[in-house]
């Protein structure tokens, strides 16, 4: 890897971006199929269908930086993989499970909005606008899947969620 320029460094955590992207559509479906949550199982196909939009703008972004895709895989995302499917084979209380598929699916959402906000702030540093607003949109619904995943496991306002049915 060179890291010469801070056009390296998008280009680099634009591939890095991708490689994780694309092993995230790979395994929300097992996520999904592992939730007995009906709430927690539509979030994570919901999710799912946003992530081969995330993968299909950042091929758009790609295209106006004269990026081809990587052939490195994302590590970190790989690992956070891992870990999920650990819990995908897990075996006990479904309530518990969801709690713990929540648990690993904001650890990515994490690792996600990490990644995409640096990336938005390196277009933005690179003049790169409609790369920028792209980024900026996946970085919206990325917080917002978060933000739902947090609802899911603590219920709101007036019911409890996937959290306090895991104590019982």
């Amino acid at each position: 890897m060179q890291l010469g320029s801070i056009n390296d460094v998008f280009t680099n955590e634009l591939q890095d971006l991708h490689s994780a992207e694309t092993q995230l559509v790979e395994a929300l479906p097992k996520m999904a199929q592992a939730a007995s949550a009906e709430e927690l199982r539509k979030a994570f196909e919901h999710h799912l269908e946003e992530t081969r939009e995330h993968v299909r703008r950042l091929d758009e972004v790609m295209g106006q930086a004269g990026v081809s895709a990587g052939t490195e895989k994302c590590k970190g995302m790989q690992g956070l993989i891992e870990e999920g499917d650990k819990i995908v084979k897990a075996q006990g209380d479904s309530a518990t499970k969801d709690a713990a598929l929540i648990a690993a699916a904001q650890r990515v959402e994490h690792y996600e909005i990490a990644a995409y906000g640096t990336l938005r702030t390196l277009a933005d540093e690179l003049d790169m606008g409609d790369a920028k607003d792209l980024l900026d949109q996946t970085l919206d619904e990325e917080s917002n899947a978060d933000k739902l995943l947090t609802k899911i496991a603590t219920g709101g306002l007036l019911k409890a969620g996937v959290n306090q049915r895991a104590k019982r």
